[in-house]
C-alpha cells in the first residue's frame, strides 16, 4: 500500500493500491506514518532535503477504505486520533520541504493529507472535496481548520454542507492549492520542483517554512518582522548563507553543498 522510493535527496512517498484509487485503510495510515518515521533521521541529517507525496495510477487517494467498516462498532476516536492524525502530523512536522502531486480523486483524508504538504500541484482534471455531507458525517482530518484558513467561512461551509468537488483550476484560483498543470505533465513538473528545491539552501528554506506556519498561527506583524531578524542573523554564518552572497556578486548560480 505504501512503498519509497529515494533519488538523489528526493524521497517519493507513494501511495500504491491504484486498483481502489489509493483509498487508504487503517493499515495504510500505519505505514504512511512508519515509513516518514523512518525517513526522518535521514531528512535531519541532510540527506534527505524534499519529500514528494503522491499516488500511483490515475488517482491521488479517494479517501479512507470503508469496505468492511461497520458504523455500529467503527472505533472513531482510534480511527482519527490514533491513525489519521500521527500520519497528517508526521507529514505537516516533516523536516525538510514537501510537496504533494494530485491527481483524479483527491477525497476525504486523502484531501488531508495533500494539504498536510507544504506545496501541492494538482493536475487539471483532478476531483477535490471531502463528500462527508452524503454520509450523514462530518468533515475530519482537519478539513474544517485546513479549509476554513485557505477558503474562508463562507466557501468553507458552502463545500462542507453541499458535498460539492472542486476542479483542479478551481481549488488553485480559491487558493487551496498552490498550482495547476496538465495531467500528463504533473508528475515530471512535481520531481522537477522538488529535486530543485532539494539542490537549494534547504536551512533557509526550512527557516522560512517555520516562520510562515508561525504566521499562519497568529504571529503579529512586528512579530514577524523581529522573528525575520533572528532567523536572518542565524543563517548569517552559514555556508549557504556565504556562497549565495558570493554567487550574486560573481554573476552565476549558487552551488550549495549538503
Amino acid at each position: 500500500m505504501i512503498r519509497t522510493e529515494v533519488s538523489g535527496a528526493v524521497l517519493e512517498v507513494i501511495l500504491d493500491a491504484p486498483a481502489k484509487l489509493n483509498s487508504i485503510d487503517e493499515q495504510g495510515l500505519k505505514d504512511l506514518a512508519q515509513a516518514l518515521a523512518n525517513a526522518r533521521p535521514a531528512a535531519e541529517r541532510g540527506e534527505i532535503r524534499a519529500l514528494l507525496l503522491r499516488g500511483e495510477g490515475k488517482a491521488f487517494c479517494a479517501g479512507r477504505d470503508i469496505a468492511g467498516v461497520d458504523p455500529a462498532t467503527d472505533d472513531v476516536p482510534g480511527y482519527l486520533d490514533g491513525l489519521t492524525a500521527p500520519a497528517m502530523e508526521a507529514l505537516h512536522s516533516f523536516p525538510a520541504p514537501s510537496f504533494a502531486a494530485v491527481q483524479g480523486a483527491c477525497l476525504g483524508v486523502g484531501l488531508g493529507l495533500a494539504l498536510a504538504c507544504d506545496v501541492v500541484y494538482v493536475g487539471e482534471r483532478a476531483k477535490l472535496g471531502s463528500p462527508f455531507a452524503n454520509l450523514g458525517a462530518a468533515l475530519d482530518s482537519g478539513g474544517h481548520w485546513l479549509l476554513t484558513q485557505r477558503l474562508g467561512t463562507h466557501r468553507a461551509l458552502d463545500l462542507i454542507y453541499t458535498g460539492e468537488l472542486m476542479g483542479g483550476a478551481e481549488a488553485v484560483a480559491s487558493g487551496l492549492f498552490s498550482r495547476v498543470v496538465p495531467d500528463d505533465e504533473l508528475l515530471a513538473f512535481a520531481r522537477e520542483r522538488a529535486e530543485r528545491v532539494a539542490d537549494g539552501a534547504t536551512g533557509a528554506l526550512l527557516a522560512s517554512k517555520e516562520l510562515v506556519f508561525e504566521v499562519r498561527d497568529g504571529l503579529g506583524f512586528d512579530a514577524s518582522l523581529a522573528a525575520e531578524t533572528r532567523v536572518q542573523e542565524s543563517l548569517r554564518t552559514t555556508e549557504h548563507y556565504v556562497e549565495g552572497f558570493a554567487a550574486f556578486r560573481e554573476k552565476r548560480r549558487p552551488v550549495f553543498k549538503h
